[in-house]
């Protein structure tokens, strides 16, 4: 069984999805795409753009974001904005997404080309609130979908997010917690998540056997010391918690500890990966696909390298649908690991194209 451990669903982004209003919503977005690996061009001459001036100051947090840009949800995969007069867009999702829409037939659709038999739907606030749209496609399609869901982070322990966590999981029935460190940029990093605070969240995470799904930014910095700090906290929060299960979403990150075909790690990044309650997700098409060509081999190289290291078994992939195709079809996105990574053996592939995330999430198979 072919399992995409990373996609989403998600309703027209021209609209609220969820949340309060539209004008939060895009607040989410253009935050999110201040530091995108997409392409920002200038409408009138298709010249290159710059996202940063989405933002004033270093633009690490909410505070710092730009009102005077007229962001805004676009058509054709585009995030449009004005400045000094000229229109710009960032090429954000596919040039063929007419409406920012990804419904469960749309995915579903996308799936059966591709080859991919099931797919874990992540979540985050940039695509609206969507724990009960998840839910929802889980229950319509539960041959297809496993649904995550999430809370507002930087406020998990709070009565409100505490008890959704519960409502999510307990009476929506989804499988796993997604959990984004980029939301605390909109409380201007006010709290570290391994502060002791959020002890009464992780216990509750951690006594209902809850698997969680961490995505990493190199918050507040955005630089590798940053990333590193957060690995760092995290590492203490782990062993705080060592029954829960987690995926490094998106991890690890070429950019900071990639030298040539090989990976390296400090020793205690090394020594955290190798945690038996710890894997890594193998989306480099998204993060890496703009600047190398389909089939990635350098990516290929890394791959084998990480297998080498830790094992097939720390390893899953996932692609991001549909934001992965403004780099490459879906899929090309598993085809690059299913077809052209020959030093995987047949098990290995079997164990990170689908067998570890279905264990990862405590389902020996999905029914």
């Amino acid at each position: 069984m072919i399992v995409d451990s990373h996609a989403h669903i998600f309703e027209k982004w021209s609209g609220a999805c969820g949340l309060p209003s539209r004008m939060l919503h895009w607040r989410y977005i253009q935050k999110i795409v201040t530091r995108p690996a997409a392409k920002v061009i200038r409408f009138r001459d298709g010249a290159p753009g710059d996202a940063s001036v989405l933002f004033s100051g270093n633009g690490y947090s909410w505070s710092e974001l730009r009102d005077d840009v007229q962001f805004r949800v676009g058509t054709y995969g585009r995030l449009d904005f004005t400045l000094d007069g000229e229109d710009y867009y960032v090429q954000y999702m596919p040039p063929a997404m007419a409406d920012i829409e990804s419904t469960p037939e749309f995915m579903i659709t996308q799936m059966n080309a591709a080859g991919v038999d099931h797919c874990i739907l992540q979540a985050g606030f940039s695509y609206g609130a969507m724990n009960d749209y998840n839910a929802l496609a889980q229950h319509q399609f539960r041959t297809r979908f496993s649904g995550l869901f999430h809370v507002d982070e930087p406020r998990a322990n709070e009565e409100k997010w505490m008890n959704e966590a519960e409502r999510a999981f307990k009476q929506l029935g989804l499988r796993g917690l997604y959990y984004s460190l980029e939301q605390f940029s909109r409380y201007n990093f006010d709290v570290w998540f391994n502060d002791s605070r959020f002890n009464s969240f992780w216990e509750m995470i951690e006594s209902h056997g809850i698997p969680v799904f961490i995505e990493f930014s190199a918050i507040p910095t955005y630089d590798k010391a940053g990333y590193l700090d957060v690995l760092k906290r995290f590492s203490t929060l782990s062993k705080r918690f060592p029954s829960i299960r987690w995926l490094l979403v998106m991890a690890p990150p070429i950019q900071y500890f990639a030298e040539g075909d090989a990976w390296n790690f400090p020793a205690e990044v090394d020594e955290l990966f190798t945690r038996d309650n710890i894997l890594l997700e193998l989306c480099y098409p998204i993060t890496w696909g703009g600047r190398v060509d389909y089939p990635f081999p350098s990516i290929q190289r890394l791959i084998r390298n990480l297998r080498d290291r830790y094992g097939a078994s720390k390893l899953v992939w996932g692609s991001d649908m549909p934001n992965v195709e403004r780099f490459c079809t879906y899929r090309q996105s598993i085809d690059y690991i299913r077809n052209y990574c020959e030093f995987l053996s047949s098990a290995e592939k079997d164990c990170i194209l689908g067998g570890n995330i279905l264990n990862f999430l405590g389902v020996p198979k999905v029914e």
